[in-house]
């Protein structure tokens, strides 16, 4: 596996890889790995002739400076991990080898950016996009895998790729999931004990919701408020229930099928983190 700290020697490498007809799959992230990144690694392992992962704790799509600087970074064991799992190359950089001295462009889909999750935490999904535009053309790969646990983001860098024609692929791939049903999260290494313990109601909220079978949308909602209400530890933050695929706000009986976003903060103050959880519940 090639580590690489700079743009130009992660291109060299996917050059070589390129020079001998082969295909490249890449996945993204902030490193603090876990299994949820492997099962992504998994697919884009089986898919391609070689697979380029990055890490990166991107700055700009952090609305809060502490959440940026405590956010887990465990280098070491992330290269182990990816190393195991076979990965080709991995690109490190700085925080100024993606952000020059200077830099003054953004990406941003317009609507998608600024509802649901997007009205919660503003500005960051113009992080990711414009970090994801970055590394795509850094590493112009066939195809980019991505969670489907991040519902919103991965709709985001869907609508970006089609709108500005980026001859790539993205895949999503499902959540992975603790035995406790907890999604899979970098952040969970944050919660305290209790916290922790507490967490699983986002998945207990959305599995309530799912077996309502013909119910409304309202009717959804409210199990939802109350399953995580219950829960004293959790503060519900947001949610969401859309239409497909356009993500506009879906109301009345079930009819089709429709995506539920959740957000919930654990923990106050300086310790607070906050969750998502989503799913598709189908009439």
């Amino acid at each position: 596996m090639q580590i690489c700290r700079t743009v130009f020697d992660l291109r060299a490498a996917v050059a070589r890889f390129r020079a001998s007809g082969e295909g490249v799959g890449l996945v993204t992230t902030m490193g603090a790995l876990h299994d949820g990144h492997m099962a992504l690694v998994s697919e884009a392992r089986a898919a391609h002739d070689r697979v380029v992962a990055t890490i990166f704790v991107n700055p700009t799509q952090f609305g809060e400076a502490a959440d940026l600087e405590t956010y887990p970074r465990t280098e070491a064991r992330d290269l182990e991990h990816l190393e195991a799992a076979g990965i080709d190359a991995v690109l490190i950089p700085e925080i100024g080898e993606i952000y020059p001295e200077g830099d003054e462009t953004v990406v941003e889909t317009t609507r998608l950016a600024n509802i649901l999750h997007g009205a919660v935490r503003p500005g960051h999904f113009r992080g990711v996009t414009t970090v994801v535009a970055k590394l795509f053309n850094i590493c112009q790969p066939d195809a980019a895998y991505f969670g489907e646990k991040d519902y919103q983001q991965l709709h985001v860098i869907k609508r970006m790729v089609r709108d500005l024609h980026m001859p790539l692929k993205i895949r999503g791939v499902p959540t992975v999931r603790e035995p406790d049903g907890l999604a899979m999260s970098s952040r969970n290494s944050r919660l305290t004990e209790e916290d922790r313990a507490a967490a699983p109601i986002l998945a207990r909220a959305l599995d309530a919701a799912q077996s309502m079978g013909a119910a409304t949308v309202e009717d959804l909602a409210r199990t939802i408020r109350d399953t995580i209400a219950g829960e004293p530890r959790a503060t519900l933050k947001g949610l969401d229930i859309v239409r497909l695929p356009d993500f506009t706000p879906a109301t009345g009986r079930l009819s089709a099928p429709v995506g539920i976003m959740i957000s919930a903060e654990f923990g106050s103050g300086d310790n607070h983190v906050l969750l998502i959880d989503q799913r598709e519940v189908h009439p």
